[in-house]
């Protein structure tokens, strides 16, 4: 009897569920390099387009230039914060979604932030990043 192949890892969002078949774009924004580096590297597998920046006024220019699908802003930036880069992202666009991340959750309280999209926090597991970028992007096509 010989033994049992075993089973390579699946990714629990499975591409053809991804939202990204048509190359969405995607603009990333945090002060982190690493968060950076790890989402542009997940998301590129995923099959979207990501453009990153590490502060408010970075991310206002690329959102000008680049038309991205959708936002995620880090809420705590040096500078301009994401709430007030988030405020003229939306003053520019208002129908793009934008997702405010924060490591810490007290953010949701303040009202500001609910004009966003979508609200999470940090995490080196992507899985609701993926969920909630899937349905966001899915959401706006319907």
């Amino acid at each position: 009897m010989t033994a049992p192949e075993t089973c390579p890892v699946i990714d629990p969002i499975p591409l053809f569920l991804s939202a990204s078949a048509d190359m969405s774009k995607i603009l990333v924004v945090d002060d982190e390099q690493n968060t950076l580096l790890l989402f542009k590297r997940e998301l590129t597998d995923d099959g979207y387009i990501v453009i990153t920046a590490s502060n408010g006024r970075e991310a206002l220019t690329y959102f000008r230039s680049e038309h991205p699908d959708l936002v995620i802003l880090d809420v705590r930036m040096p500078g301009m914060d994401g709430i007030d880069t988030m405020a003229r992202i939306l003053s520019i666009d208002r129908h793009v979604p934008v997702v405010l991340m924060s490591a810490y959750s007290y953010y949701r309280d303040n009202f500001l932030s609910w004009v966003a999209s979508a609200y999470i926090e940090k995490s080196s597991d992507l899985i609701p990043v993926r969920s909630t970028i899937r349905n966001l992007l899915l959401s706006q096509r319907a």
